[in-house]
Order: structure tokens, then C-alpha cells, then sequence
């Protein structure tokens, strides 16, 4: 289904980051610090703190080091001033690009970025340039064999904006962001547990790429994901084998 997450290609997505677990935790602290300092230190009345640590928790970052940046980011403690920056280009055959950065200096992540996009065939763009190709919402994605009635009824109750089962059997759960907490808390105690859970940017439509454009996608990908600087990269490329 053309815009819609394919169960094949969210695995792989998922797959992919499982090997970068190393980076995980830096990436992690940096989403707690940037939160922490936009929203306050309580984690009860900053929902983005929330979802941060929850993420901590995913990747066993120690509650101590969650605690010691939350403190660092409020000014009980010394630490670095992380600002989050969003670059949006061009990949292979035109595909979507959204690149979301938290950095220190934003002369050495600008050139970073831009050097990924050039040596593996992209353009970096303007602000806005492909932005509005993506829906910013939360998702959830259950595995195929999840009762579709089941997760519908509870979702939509729960304040879901709309149920999407894909052609392969998955089936996608789409809220406003600030409902994405509360919709996700009443399938978990309805045991409906997601493979997936997060807020993102969602293509609104999906760029099929194949064969040696679809390998060439994937270096550039993984070049941009590298980078110490970056924390999310969001596309809208459905890379087939």
C-alpha cells in the first residue's frame, strides 16, 4: 500500500537500529537533556521527559544516568548545551529525507550532514523543502495476526485519529501527538502490545526503490544515521531488495 509503514520494511527499519545499540544510549541522553531543559525535570508533568526515559528504559540506560542528565539539563549539575536542528534533502530517485539533530556545534553537524548527502548521491535541501511530505503523529504498529477489531476498538476510544490494516496483515495505529501516550497505555492493558511505538514524522507517500537504487538509499541512509549528531532519520523510501 503506497504511504503506508509495510510490515517488511518496519522490521528492517527496527532491525537496523537493534545493531546500533552502541549509539542508542548517547542518543537516549541527549532526548532526556533537550526535553528536561525545554520542559522541567518531572517526569509527571513534561510528556516529552516521559516518552524519554520509557525510550531509557527500552535500552537499559541506568536509572542513575537518566537522573544525573536530567539534573545536568535543569542546572543542578555542569553540562553541555545540546540544540536540536532538522535538515531536509534528497535521497536516491527523489526520496524524502528529514534528518533530526541534537548538537554543541551546529558548524560541524551542517557539515557533516551536508558531506553524507553529497559523497552518497542525495542534496541536502531547504528549510521546508520536503517537510511537508511527512505527518508529524504518533504510530503504532502491531505485528500481522493482531485482531484488527480488537486494536480498532480500543484505539479509537482511547482517542486514536485512525486505524490502517496494510495488505501484509500489520496493522497501524496513527494519534495526534499528544494523545500518543494515552492511546498507547489502553492497548498495552488490553494486551495489545506494539512492535512499535513512537512519535515521528510519517511519509504521506512512499518513494519504491529496488535493486541498486534501493542499495545506494540504504549507504546513504546509514552514512547520515552514523553521525554522532543525528538522532532520528526519517524517509519516505520503501527499499525493496
Amino acid at each position: 500500500m503506497a504511504g503506508h509503514s509495510k510490515w517488511a520494511n518496519i522490521q528492517h527499519r527496527k532491525g537496523r537500529q537493534d545493531e546500533k545499540r552502541g549509539k542508542a544510549w548517547t542518543r537516549v541522553i541527549r532526548e532526556i537533556m533537550v526535553a528536561a531543559r525545554l520542559g522541567g525535570g518531572d517526569v509527571a508533568s513534561n510528556p516529552r521527559l516521559r516518552l524519554a526515559v520509557e525510550k531509557a528504559k527500552a535500552v537499559n540506560l541506568p536509572v542513575d544516568t537518566v537522573k544525573r542528565n536530567i539534573d545536568k539539563a535543569t542546572g543542578n549539575l555542569e553540562g553541555v548545551n545540546y540544540e536540536e536542528i532538522r535538515y531536509e534533502g534528497y535521497g536516491i530517485g527523489g526520496a524524502a529525507i528529514i534528518v533530526d539533530c541534537m548538537t554543541d556545534n551546529r558548524v560541524r553537524t551542517v557539515a557533516e550532514v551536508r558531506h553524507a548527502f553529497s559523497k552518497y548521491g542525495g542534496n541536502m535541501g531547504t528549510e521546508g523543502s520536503v517537510a511537508f511530505q511527512f505527518k508529524h503523529c504518533g504510530q503504532l504498529v502491531f505485528a500481522p495476526g493482531t485482531s484488527e477489531e480488537q486494536v480498532m476498538e480500543v484505539a479509537l476510544e482511547a482517542g486514536a485519529e485512525d486505524v490502517i490494516a496494510g495488505d501484509d496483515g500489520s496493522i497501524e495505529v496513527l494519534t495526534a501527538p499528544p494523545a500518543f501516550e494515552a492511546v498507547k497505555h489502553a492497548l498495552e492493558a488490553k494486551g495489545l502490545k506494539p512492535e512499535i511505538a513512537e512519535v515521528t514524522m510519517r511519509a504521506e507517500n512512499a518513494i519504491e526503490l529496488a535493486g541498486d537504487d534501493a542499495q545506494r538509499m540504504q549507504k546513504l541512509l546509514d552514512a547520515i544515521e552514523d553521525l554522532d549528531d543525528v538522532q532520528d532519520v526519517f524517509h519516505n523510501a520503501e527499499i525493496g531488495g
